[in-house]
């Protein structure tokens, strides 16, 4: 049974996505604690849940995906408040990152601070046309505090995520795209349906590798972990498993492979 959750709205379908939709239209989804904390819950439950098989997280209406924090719950913090907050922002959107089940961001408008930051934790982001993002947060005396100062870096390079965050300037989706924000621009009506599609696509795919992928990437930003070691590793692991077993026996017969991820 899915959780009930006040800020998220989740469905499940019948081929393993679990569609998580950040759920508070009014505030054009900003992020609170209550809701950094439903997002965590969610995720635990696609872990756990093994029906669950790729999750798409994305925002309710067409204005925002998440047009930033909760203003007014952040300028009450103290700052060891304000340090636990970003501590847990942190711990959430890093198990969307190191999920091993694959995660999409279809990003349906604003993605604005931490908006932005929890995009860049998923796997793939597709967004709508009418997307703009954004680490604004010098705008407010901040910076981003919930990983936006490594994954932008990490995906668009040190000198634009520099100027990026220190001129707060909001980038369109084309542009996005042209700098490797999102992987995918496509019409806001054909948004979810693309990003179905896709995530169907990996799907088909050996879970258990899939998920190797996912951690050997991650391994390459961990600078306490040896990147090619651990692809040595995950590489051994998917040798023994019944999944490339079946992987090898499928294209010798020249049929599907029907993968169970073990």
């Amino acid at each position: 049974m899915l959780p009930e959750l006040e800020n998220l709205a989740l469905d499940r379908t019948d081929d393993g996505i679990l569609t998580i939709t950040l759920n508070r239209p009014s505030k054009l989804n900003a992020l609170n604690a209550a809701t950094i904390e439903e997002i965590g819950q969610a995720m635990q439950f696609a872990l756990d849940e093994p029906s669950v098989r790729g999750v798409i997280l994305t925002g309710a209406g067409e204005k925002a995906f998440v047009a930033g924090a909760d203003i007014a719950e952040l300028a009450a913090l103290s700052e060891p408040l304000a340090r636990r907050t970003a501590e847990r922002g942190q711990e959430v959107f890093c198990s969307i990152e190191e999920s091993n089940k694959p995660v999409i961001a279809a990003v349906n408008g604003f993605a604005l601070g931490g908006g932005c930051e929890l995009a860049m934790a998923c796997h793939i982001r597709v967004a709508s046309d009418n997307a703009r993002f954004g680490q604004p947060e010098v705008n407010l005396g901040l910076i981003p505090g919930y990983g936006g100062t490594q994954r932008l870096t990490q995906l668009v390079g040190k000198a634009k995520a520099l100027e990026l965050m220190m001129t707060a300037d909001l980038v369109k989706a084309d542009e996005a795209l042209r700098l490797g924000l999102v992987n995918h621009v496509v019409p806001q009506a054909e948004l979810l349906g693309f990003c179905r599609q896709l995530l169907g696509r990996v799907l088909t795919k050996a879970p258990l590798a899939v998920g190797q992928v996912i951690d050997c990437v991650n391994a390459y930003f961990e600078p306490e972990r040896h990147g090619y070691q651990t692809e040595v590793n995950a590489f051994a692991r998917c040798f023994a498993s019944e999944d490339f077993k079946e992987g090898t026996q499928a294209f010798l017969e020249k049929r599907p492979a029907v993968f169970r991820g073990e």
